[in-house]
């Protein structure tokens, strides 16, 4: 992962990735016959963090709402990206054909399954009939949202206020109102006068 974030594709090699991990190249060779199988490597890992996180926040609080759920979600995932912002930014722009399809990828089916049973234990708070759709919705507005943050971060707007857009933007789509609105950055506010 720091060799793809620090060098792109182009300049990852697995020399490079073995000197960097501290093994031998026939070491590294046992585990990934080439830089592209490291890839793909990543890309599960991600979904498996993606998985484990949805999973937290559904194991915590039974008393939790709907909306605190997915906050706490999108938190998650908008951490977890901008940990390593470079890496998902050569991730999303040069490899996203190194992420299975949906259809093939046991860990983004898992997520699928277990955002439908959330929208499902809030079935009375939704304004979207069909369940199944709306959480092709959500997922997609999260994941799209959460990945555009270390790709296009918006100038002048704190993690707090991107995350709360987020939120309302997935609740909005559910039929729900917005929490708050956001306060639009200072520099803006003083422009606009």
């Amino acid at each position: 992962a720091r060799v793809l974030a620090e060098h792109g594709y182009a300049g990852t090699n697995t020399n490079r990735i073995a000197e960097t991990a501290g093994v031998s190249i026939g070491s590294l060779y046992q585990y990934f016959p080439n830089k592209n199988a490291l890839i793909a490597a990543l890309h599960d890992r991600h979904d498996q963090q993606m998985l484990a996180l949805i999973d937290q926040v559904l194991d915590g609080n039974p008393a939790a709402t709907l909306r605190e759920r997915v906050a706490a979600i999108v938190a998650a995932s908008l951490r977890a990206h901008l940990l390593e912002p470079a890496l998902h930014r050569v991730l999303e722009r040069e490899f996203p054909l190194f992420d299975p399809p949906r259809d093939h990828s046991r860990a983004d089916q898992d997520i699928h399954r277990r955002m439908r049973h959330l929208l499902e234990l809030h079935r009375a708070e939704i304004a979207q009939p069909d369940r199944e759709l709306a959480t092709y919705v959500v997922l997609r507005i999260m994941e799209s949202m959460v990945h555009a943050a270390p790709l296009e971060p918006p100038a002048g707007f704190s993690a707090g206020q991107l995350e709360q857009a987020v939120v309302d933007a997935v609740m909005g789509y559910l039929g729900m109102a917005p929490a708050r609105a956001t306060a639009r950055p200072a520099r803006a506010r003083k422009t606009a006068r």
